[in-house]
């Protein structure tokens, strides 16, 4: 008797335990399933936003700008943008667009902004000439040519010049001494380095500055010291000043055939 009601119990709990557990798809098919509908709302919402940026795309209506404009003019930039602008107001390639404007020869930096809803907003820097280069080149506050051949040159400018390819070099010498310069109350008219690496420079008041291959800072240094003091009052009548000695200095006066005065000891300088 207890036999049968175990064993018929038994029977119940495992009818049970059937009917709890549901029919399900295979493994496989769910997932299938599950990943179609991921896809299914991650392409319906790329199709959304392709729609909305479509209908956000309109053409460029406006193209403003701000600058000095100087050197540079508004019809400059607006025909540097213009190949660019027919993209729309989304798809216009800002770098490419500053790079344009940048490739203009007057224009330092230039910034461009999208403005809702239809215009492009231009900033521009214009390039500041501290020197020229040669006959016609200009260069900038960095010592880069940045044009070789102006056509309009300011004359209050000084003169760099040098052999090809140091056009850097000369001006961070002329930008390092001309502040210093200035301190003393004197200003540089010109900077030259020739084929052999010696330096000069002329003042404004029309005096040349010869300085050698060698420790040129330090004798630009020296200079300012010593030498400006003594020829501070007799500018007109000098025309040049030899630097290129170790303990001293010589004057050249104009009209005259031998050196005013003679230093302590000669630099052993091969272009003295």
């Amino acid at each position: 008797m207890n036999l049968h009601r175990l064993i018929r119990r038994n029977r119940f709990k495992n009818r049970a335990r059937a009917e709890k557990a549901p029919w399900q798809w295979p493994r496989f098919i769910r997932e299938w399933r599950r990943y179609s509908r991921r896809a299914a709302i991650a392409g319906l919402t790329v199709a959304a936003l392709g729609v909305i940026a479509w209908g956000l795309d309109r053409p460029i209506r406006i193209i403003s700008m701000d600058g000095s404009f100087q050197r540079v003019s508004p019809g400059q930039i607006e025909k540097a943008v213009a190949p660019y602008a027919r993209a729309g107001f989304l798809s216009a390639d800002l770098d490419a667009i500053q790079s344009s404007i940048e490739a203009l020869p007057w224009v330092d930096h230039a910034r461009v902004q999208r403005r809702w809803p239809n215009s492009l907003h231009v900033t521009v820097i214009e390039q500041t000439a501290v020197a020229r280069w040669g006959e016609s080149g200009l260069l900038n506050t960095r010592g880069e040519l940045f044009i070789r051949a102006a056509a309009h040159v300011p004359a209050e400018l000084p003169r760099l010049s040098g052999p090809e390819g140091t056009e850097a070099q000369v001006a961070q010498r002329f930008l390092a001494a001309q502040g210093r310069m200035l301190e003393a109350g004197l200003r540089i008219a010109a900077l030259r380095l020739d084929e052999r690496g010696a330096w000069e420079m002329d003042l404004d008041s029309g005096v040349t500055v010869r300085l050698g291959r060698r420790d040129v800072d330090e004798r630009i240094d020296r200079f300012i010291r010593t030498a400006s003091q003594v020829i501070a009052h007799r500018m007109s009548e000098i025309s040049y000043v030899d630097m290129r000695y170790s303990n001293g200095f010589a004057i050249g006066w104009r009209g005259a055939q031998t050196p005013a005065a003679a230093p302590a000891k000669h630099s052993n300088d091969t272009d003295a």
